[in-house]
């Protein structure tokens, strides 16, 4: 007999948080979940998101087995900034089986209908500042650094439920061998005539870390406030997020834009560390995983281009290319072997013909869905 019970214990919780990886155990290109992190983002009082909106979670039973999880959220943020009543839910796993994922949809949608919700969209994994989006293609390699990873199956399961396409996001890849190196060619001369208008691009100062983190938060804010879904990150949601990412910047690879001092724009690349959380059993850091983490950070040989923002006014004018160059130019004296772009609107199309024309390969769709309730 199936069953879906809410979250309420901490063991729960703790079940909720490791299922995906004993439905992924003989997949190749999973890569889990660290789990402090996920246990924090789930918890109020410990994730800023809690502060302004709902969540709740369940879990889904074959007689004892647990065969599936999801998560109902109210992002009351995200209604009040788009003037909407849209509901979401996340954290989505499921085995292979209509009836299981029926019965969490059906959960979740009671709970949100009970918000006076008009719509149930996802996947997104508390916002789209977060992990979101449903993976439909390019199943033949792992996610990178902050990118969800599912089954196949899952499209067919949740299209079964009548939910549709909203949008695509895509995932762009650089190989070194391969891209079109011409904004990197091109930089040193695009930054001197930055310069003579008095724009400077410079790497971000870690001894200034919170600082700078506070600027780039009004970047961040105006920047993607036309994006679908886009909602403003608290002070406190940017600071939790600059926290989590200060253990893992480079500041090669985190770039500035100031005009007479001002900041106008910045890029942010990460290394992608899920090639070392692929060898930490279940997401946890002890006893032996923080040494993992501290011991391979140098093997890493990829990055994920995760933001690139310039205000208006400042659009362009070849600072995006100079983000873009430099970022090139570091990534082959670090002898890294690719880079992905992610994630890109579909209907971006000054971002995806820039990228094709640097000769980088779209080779990973996710898509977000929605239902009318």
């Amino acid at each position: 007999m199936k069953r879906v019970l809410p979250v309420k214990t901490k063991q729960q919780l703790k079940a909720f948080i490791d299922f995906p990886h004993a439905l992924y155990k003989y997949d190749p290109y999973y890569v889990p979940e660290l789990f402090i992190a996920q246990k924090d983002m789930l918890t109020p009082g410990k994730h800023p998101f809690h502060e302004h909106s709902e969540v709740q979670l369940y879990l889904a039973y074959d007689e004892d087995r647990l065969v599936g999880r999801i998560a109902a959220i109210l992002n009351n943020n995200h209604n009040a900034f788009n003037n909407s009543r849209d509901g979401f839910f996340g954290f989505f796993d499921c085995v292979n089986d209509g009836e299981v994922a029926g019965s969490l949809v059906q959960q979740a949608q009671q709970w949100l209908l009970s918000k006076q919700v008009g719509s149930m969209i996802g996947p997104v994994n508390l916002s789209t500042n977060e992990t979101c989006g449903m993976l439909v293609e390019g199943f033949d390699s792992s996610p990178v650094a902050m990118m969800p990873y599912n089954y196949s199956y899952y499209r067919e399961l949740l299209e079964g439920l009548g939910f549709q396409k909203k949008v695509d996001l895509l995932a762009y890849q650089f190989l070194a061998e391969g891209y079109n190196d011409k904004a990197a060619r091109m930089a040193a001369a695009l930054r001197e005539r930055l310069e003579q208008k008095g724009i400077i691009i410079r790497p971000i100062n870690l001894k200034s870390y919170q600082q700078e983190a506070e600027s780039l938060r009004e970047i961040y804010n105006s920047a993607w406030d036309k994006n679908m879904g886009f909602v403003p990150m608290t002070p406190k949601e940017f600071d939790y997020m600059a926290k989590d990412l200060k253990m893992i910047v480079d500041p090669d690879f985190c770039l500035i834009a100031e005009h007479n001092g001002k900041v106008v724009g910045f890029s942010l690349a990460i290394p992608d560390i899920n090639q070392i959380l692929k060898k930490i059993r279940k997401g946890r850091l002890l006893p032996t995983g923080i040494f993992k983490l501290l011991l391979l950070r140098k093997k890493i040989t990829a990055v994920r281009i995760i933001a690139l923002g310039v205000i208006e006014g400042y659009r362009k004018m070849g600072i995006e290319a100079c983000f873009y160059g430099a970022a090139m130019q570091k990534h082959r004296e670090k002898n890294m072997h690719s880079a992905e772009a992610s994630w890109i609107l579909e209907n971006n199309l000054l971002m995806n013909q820039g990228l094709l024309k640097m000769g980088a390969i779209p080779y990973k769709k996710y898509r977000i869905y929605e239902k009318v309730l």
